[in-house]
C-alpha cells in the first residue's frame, strides 16, 4: 500500500491545485488570475501528472513481482526500495515540470492574456504566447513519450507476463483473486493514459479545443476522484 498511498496524495494534490480557483472563478463575475499563480498551478500540474504516470509504471511492477515472484517479493520489493521508486518519481515528475515551465517564462506574452481554459493548462498558456513556441511543443511531446508511451509499455508487458503466470495457477478461486487484484489498476491506467494520451500526442485537428478543456478536467479531476472508487472493488 506503500504506492499507493503515494498515488493518492497525488490524486488529492490534484484537486487542491485546480479547483480552488476554478471554484473562485464559478462564483466571480471577473475571472482572474495573475501571471505568477498561474505559472505555479501550471507547474504543480505538470509535476502532479508526471508524477502520477510514473507511480502507475512502478504500481504495475509492483503487481508483477506480487503475482510471478511471490516468495522473492519481500526482498525485491523492500521498504527501502519502495522508498526510492516514490522518491524518484516525484523527483522526475517535478524536474519534468521545471523544464517546461523554464520554457514558458522565456516566452513573451504580448496579449491579450485569456485564457480559454477552466485552469492554466500548459497547451493554453503556451496558445497565448507572441513567439514562436515550437522548442516548448517539442519538448512536451517528448516529455509525453518518456512518460506517457514508454510507461505504458512497460504496464503492457508487466501485464502480459502476470497474465501468463496467472493462467498457470491451477486453482479457479486463486486466478480470480489474481485478476481482481489487477484489474482495479489497469482500469485506473487505461482511463489516466488514454486521456492524456488523446489530449498532448493525438493530431490538433481532431480534438478542437473545447474537447481539450473536458479531457483535461477529466484527468485532473474526475479521474483522481474516480481512483478510491476503482481501488475500493
Amino acid at each position: 500500500y506503500f504506492l499507493l498511498c503515494h498515488l493518492a496524495i497525488v490524486d488529492i494534490s490534484y484537486a487542491s491545485n485546480n479547483v480552488p480557483k476554478m471554484l473562485e472563478n464559478l462564483l466571480n463575475k471577473r475571472k482572474t488570475i495573475s501571471f505568477v499563480p498561474c505559472i505555479i498551478q501550471t507547474f504543480l500540474y505538470m509535476a502532479f501528472a508526471h508524477t502520477e504516470c510514473l507511480l502507475l509504471v512502478m504500481m504495475s511492477y509492483d503487481r508483477f513481482v506480487a503475482i510471478c515472484h511471490p516468495l522473492q517479493y519481500s526482498v525485491i520489493m523492500s521498504w527501502r526500495v519502495c522508498t526510492v521508486l516514490a522518491a524518484m518519481s516525484w523527483a522526475c515528475g517535478s524536474l519534468l515540470a521545471l523544464v517546461h515551465v523554464i520554457l514558458i517564462l522565456r516566452l513573451p506574452f504580448c496579449g491579450p492574456c485569456e485564457i480559454n481554459h477552466f485552469f492554466c493548462e500548459i497547451l493554453s498558456v503556451l496558445s497565448l504566447a507572441c513567439a514562436d513556441t515550437g522548442l516548448s511543443q517539442l519538448v512536451i511531446f517528448v516529455a509525453c513519450v518518456f512518460v506517457l508511451v514508454g510507461p505504458l509499455c512497460v504496464v503492457l508487458v508487466s501485464y502480459a507476463r502476470i497474465v501468463s503466470a496467472v493462467l498457470r495457477i491451477q486453482s479457479g478461486e486463486g486466478r480470480r483473486k489474481a485478476f481482481f487484484t489487477c484489474s482495479s489498476h489497469l482500469c485506473v491506467v487505461g482511463l489516466f493514459f488514454g486521456s492524456a494520451i488523446v489530449m498532448y500526442m493525438a493530431p490538433k485537428s481532431r480534438h478542437p479545443e473545447e474537447q481539450q478543456k473536458v479531457l483535461s478536467l477529466f484527468y485532473s479531476l474526475f479521474n483522481p476522484m474516480l481512483n478510491p472508487l476503482i481501488y475500493t472493488f
